[in-house]
């Protein structure tokens, strides 16, 4: 766990005020799932990815989403070789450890689903053929507010449910702001961190992680907590079984990064917003009245909480 808390530490040197999204991050690369990262423009998303990938050994690819990408320019190709008389496969940028999908909203639906069997089932079909992707395989996808930005395509639901997390960028504080302005003014742009996480840590990881326990408590709770977005009035559609496991997964997660071996039900609530906000459909009356975060905050208050000495 010295490396894990050294890696922390080189991440939040290098991404200023970022500490609960760098958890969020390494939680998703060592449970094999993705992130959605949506802010306004200038935020500093597309850094922060880069500077999350940069500290990774691993392979890294970036592709800048527009309506003109096509699903081959994210999976491959096949074509015809001259020479060998013979067709030859050519993985896309998806055949990578850790996938930067910029203004994914930016690409057509068709486009955007050619992402679905790599987060999900980590492969990618090509002209019948397929491909098994690296491990471990992350997608960090970033996209600016729909309801803001014209020429953007929503993504779809089935999309959104791959997502591990999705992380709203709120605007640095003014101290954090002065801080970027200081490392940052003479060279803008310019990826910090260095490489301290190696694939052997993350596959090493993945293996301890499945020892944190989740007591039976617990468990009830997290299906409480589910059955509740599917039961309440203003939510037309709930959290799925995928969801579910990824609540499992995440809480986890969190337990694994600071150390302890069993999921507490804070846990639970620390990544329940992030986890669920995006797999929410609102009714038409919800949607006109609520956020989703506060919807979600509202049923963590009606759902009873756990005694934490009783699980541990």
């Amino acid at each position: 766990m010295n490396k894990l808390r050294q890696i922390k530490e080189t991440l939040n040197n290098a991404i200023i005020g970022r500490e609960k999204e760098i958890d969020f991050m390494l939680i998703a690369l060592i449970q094999g799932g993705h992130v959605l990262l949506e802010s306004v423009p200038g935020s500093g998303k597309t850094m922060m990815a880069k500077t999350f990938a940069h500290a990774f050994e691993g392979d890294f690819k970036r592709l800048q989403f527009t309506p003109d990408v096509l699903p081959s320019d994210v999976t491959g190709i096949s074509y015809f070789d001259p020479k060998s008389q013979d067709f030859i496969v050519r993985p896309g940028p998806v055949m990578t450890n850790i996938l930067l999908a910029d203004e994914i909203n930016r690409a057509t639906p068709r486009t955007q689903s050619s992402l679905l069997e790599s987060m999900e089932e980590k492969q990618v079909t090509i002209d019948g053929e397929t491909l098994k992707l690296p491990n471990p395989f992350m997608v960090i996808a970033t996209q600016n507010p729909v309801e803001s930005q014209q020429g953007t395509f929503s993504l779809p639901a089935a999309q959104l449910d791959r997502f591990l997390f999705k992380i709203s960028i709120g605007y640095p504080t003014f101290e954090e702001e002065r801080q970027i302005l200081r490392d940052f003014n003479e060279n803008p742009g310019e990826v910090r961190s260095s490489t301290v996480l190696t694939i052997s840590d993350v596959l090493e990881w993945k293996k301890e992680i499945k020892s944190v326990t989740v007591h039976e408590d617990v468990e009830t709770y997290i299906l409480q907590l589910v059955q509740a977005t599917r039961q309440h009035p203003y939510i037309e559609l709930g959290l799925s079984s995928r969801a579910t496991l990824a609540l499992v997964h995440a809480s986890q997660g969190i337990a694994f990064l600071q150390n302890r071996t069993f999921v507490t039900p804070d846990d639970v609530k620390y990544v329940f917003s992030p986890l669920a906000s995006h797999r929410l459909m609102l009714t038409a009356e919800g949607m006109l009245i609520h956020d989703p975060i506060d919807l979600l905050n509202q049923i963590i208050e009606s759902v009873q909480t756990p005694v934490e000495a009783a699980i541990k």
